[in-house]
């Protein structure tokens, strides 16, 4: 780790919440200040390639200066008055539970625009895709760094109309109606979602996170967090998606162009999730406690029936879409999250936050391997995927085969990769849950949940088996296999997932402390 003065640090950290959004205003002028191209088209895309970069490397330089050996500290923070009215404050800062998800955040949008440079995306006019691209990366780092219960509510919502428009203008067939379905179910968790955050803010005469954490729901009764925690638990759970708050997500990914599909599931997510941790956890810890049950039981329904749902898209003959399989798989390891969660245990809540991560790297991977073989292929069908390819990817295009298999083994919780570690902790917190929760109740979800891990084996399983294995028939014609591009973009997701599968520490290093301070009586 590098020692960077506290001043670099905040401007650092204002810059990447920032520059995303200078940058998309960049992008649509006349002629943006990126690198110069053979054409205006190429010129704002390799705007957005020069300015993600820009973000992620500030990230990376913001995690090197993070004082590790007090993760639990909130650093680099700036906190000026913005409303004196209502007592808003622009305040922002990262602990060593942002911090992880900020990075991710950087690393998938820049892998997105270096992809879509070289793929360029089919339809309207670059420019606007670009724009976009930047602005939905903005909201999103402000999700994660944003100490202000109203500016969190901001930035949450800044991402909806970014996203939507992907969706709409670039996306596939059904784009329109999965688009509305998107933006009208965010928006309507996010309308009950904000009652919940004035009602705290009003109750507590506060909207600052960190006073509000370290209060830890003492001025606060039992009543009004119960309320909160349920308003604001409908929003996130939305967002997160919760069974049975999840139908948007399998239209929207299915819909979706490949980048929109990687950062609705990298990143987009992880803001449901980020919220339940970083705001009802510590604010309202009685109110939390009565939904955890409740909670955990939905985390339960939905591991099963993402799998069940994956295990009937797979079948032979379902014309089971693959972008919708993988859509269905994300309810299922959301599921393992948010029981996480609903433990109330660090050890819950850091393999909640490990599968967060692992969850962005491994699905953002998967749905870039699709992407490419709707490219090659034409489709996503996975009857007709496996007629395309003789069920022999492996002997036709062995790198992308062998990417593919290798994802989905990562996806299923190979031990040693990245999937595993999340998924065991978030079992192992619920078969020891915090004091005052029923231990004979978690240790049933334990077992359901255990159980889903086999029908996700299963699942995982038959679609290699479908569209990879095979002998490859005399004289067929070859597939391209993985261009020098899409190495570059694929490479780091990989080597993260095997990193964090094998150093798990380096993540949980980050988030423990910062998490059992939180359960303790909040962030200082």
């Amino acid at each position: 780790m590098i020692d960077i003065n506290e001043s670099v640090m905040q401007f650092l950290l204002a810059f990447v919440v920032v520059g995303p959004l200078l940058g998309a205003v960049a992008a649509l002028l006349p002629a943006p200040p990126g690198l110069k191209g053979k054409s205006p088209e190429q010129a704002v895309l390799r705007h957005g390639v020069t300015m993600t970069g820009a973000i992620l490397v500030a990230a990376i330089v913001l995690a090197l200066g993070f004082d590790h050996d007090h993760p639990s500290k909130m650093q680099a923070t700036t906190d000026i008055s913005w409303i004196p009215a209502l007592d808003v404050r622009i305040h922002l800062g990262i602990d060593g539970i942002s911090l992880p998800l900020l990075v991710l955040t950087a690393l998938l949008t820049f892998l997105c625009a270096l992809y879509s440079y070289f793929k360029p995306p089919a339809g309207p006019t670059p420019k606007a895709f670009v724009a976009l691209l930047l602005a939905l990366e903005s909201g999103t780092l402000a999700t994660f760094a944003v100490l202000d219960l109203l500016l969190f509510f901001l930035a949450f919502e800044m991402v909806l109309i970014p996203m939507y428009f992907l969706i709409a203008r670039w996306g596939g067939a059904g784009r329109t109606q999965a688009a509305w379905k998107f933006i009208l179910f965010t928006l309507l968790g996010s309308v009950v979602m904000l009652l919940g955050l004035l009602l705290i803010g009003i109750k507590a005469g506060t909207f600052d996170m960190v006073a509000l954490a370290t209060d830890n729901g003492r001025s606060l009764t039992t009543s009004v967090q119960v309320i909160a925690v349920l308003a604001i638990g409908i929003g996130l759970a939305v967002k997160t998606p919760m069974w049975p708050l999840h139908s948007w997500l399998p239209d929207a990914h299915t819909a979706a162009p490949t980048v929109g599909s990687v950062l609705l599931a990298g990143v987009l997510l992880k803001m449901g999730t980020y919220g339940f941790v970083r705001i009802l956890l510590p604010v309202a810890p009685d109110g939390f406690r009565t939904f955890a049950p409740y909670l955990a039981a939905f985390a339960v329904v939905g591991i099963i029936y993402g799998s069940l749902a994956c295990l009937a898209l797979a079948k032979q003959g379902a014309k089971g879409d693959l972008k919708r399989l993988i859509a269905y798989s994300s309810v299922g390891h959301m599921g393992f999250v948010l029981l996480g969660i609903a433990t109330m245990t660090p050890t819950g809540v850091n393999g909640a936050l490990f599968a967060n991560i692992a969850h962005g790297l491994i699905t953002g991977l998967l749905f870039f391997l699709v992407g490419a073989l709707k490219d090659r292929t034409g489709t996503t069908d996975l009857d007709a995927l496996a007629e395309e390819t003789g069920a022999a990817l492996y002997g036709k295009a062995p790198r992308l085969g062998g990417l593919l298999a290798f994802a989905a083994v990562a996806s299923l919780g190979l031990p040693g990769l990245a999937g595993f570690w999340g998924e065991m902790l978030a079992l192992f917190g619920a078969f020891d849950p915090a004091n005052d929760l029923s231990r004979p109740a978690f240790l049933t979800f334990m077992a359901i949940a255990a159980f889903g891990t086999l029908l996700t084996t299963a699942y995982l399983l038959i679609v290699v088996r479908r569209v990879c294995m095979g002998a490859v028939p005399q004289q067929a014609p070859r597939l391209a296999d993985v261009h020098t591009y899409e190495f570059a973009a694929w490479t780091p997701l990989v080597a993260l997932t095997v990193v964090a599968g094998l150093w798990p520490r380096a993540l949980l290093g980050l988030t423990d402390p910062a998490v059992q301070q939180l359960l303790a009586g909040g962030t200082r």
